[in-house]
């Protein structure tokens, strides 16, 4: 449940020239699917899904919303078997090639197109191939997850800020545009998306730069899908409850005073499919 699924090497030819784009040209629309209920597809987004012609979708939407999706008018453009990647670059180029067609196409996303879920790149491919489409906001997993699992990432008592980082950069970078030592030193609530591989890495990073050994920390695992799971323990002992609790991607790290919300609400708080 994070808001991107990460892409492999870009290596599929690039989109035609914009003159070429034909009078019957179709719209793409770019569609947050929210963090994976189905129930909280917004009213447009279901509408698109069920009026598109081709839908072109990841994992993160979650198995019961890709449900809803006939196979016929479905493109899986994330994860392969055996770990392989579609390429960015294969899907701004198909979803060029299908509004050519004339088709109606759903780009569908887990959470918001804009939060972590290259919804930008996308939006500009379609406009340098003069494609028209929208964007159809959805709920973004950073907020969404935590709130389910009864953890406010703001809170009057203990976070006026919240800062919303990846876990999960493009892994030709030199070095990692995430400032650790700034975030530790800002305060407030952490989000990370797409970070339960890299857990160990940030956590030390954060103490390092003198962040409470003993803050809170929460992972909410597969948020709003069958089988949701969330684990709980402090920036010195998350990695520890990671393993113990074999929690998995996708997932959100929430780092911050408000993470402890959760152990005195739980008792009253309604999920379906949670494991306590």
């Amino acid at each position: 449940m994070t808001d991107s699924d990460g892409r492999g090497s870009e290596d599929a030819p690039g989109i035609a020239d914009p003159a070429d784009t034909p009078d019957d040209v179709g719209t793409v629309y770019l569609v947050g699917s929210g963090p994976g209920d189905p129930e909280l597809l917004t009213v447009k987004a279901r509408r698109l899904i069920e009026e598109a012609d081709v839908v072109l979708h990841d994992k993160l939407p979650g198995p019961e919303i890709l449900d809803l999706i006939p196979a016929e008018r479905r493109e899986d453009v994330g994860k392969r078997a055996g770990g392989e990647r579609t390429p960015q670059s294969y899907t701004n180029r198909r979803l060029v090639e299908l509004a050519r067609a004339g088709e109606t196409v759903v780009r569908l996303k887990g959470g918001d197109p804009f939060v972590f879920g290259r919804g930008g790149e996308e939006m500009e491919a379609l406009a340098d191939a003069g494609i028209p489409f929208e964007v159809v906001p959805g709920i973004t997993s950073a907020v969404g997850g935590p709130g389910v699992a009864g953890i406010p990432i703001t809170h009057r008592d203990h976070a006026s800020s919240v800062s919303f980082v990846t876990g999960h950069e493009d892994p030709e970078k030199d070095e990692s545009a995430v400032d650790w030592t700034a975030l530790a030193e800002t305060g407030g609530t952490i989000v990370v998306l797409m970070g339960v591989g890299k857990l160990p890495e940030y956590t030390r990073a954060l103490r390092e730069a003198g962040l409470d050994p003993e803050t809170p920390v929460a992972l909410i695992e597969r948020a709003t899908w069958p089988g949701m799971q969330v684990a709980t323990g402090t920036l010195d002992t998350i990695v520890a409850v990671r393993d113990r609790e074999g929690i998995e991607p996708p997932a959100i790290t929430v780092i911050g005073e408000v993470a402890a919300t959760r152990d005195r609400v739980v008792e009253f708080l309604r999920a379906e499919g949670v494991d306590r």
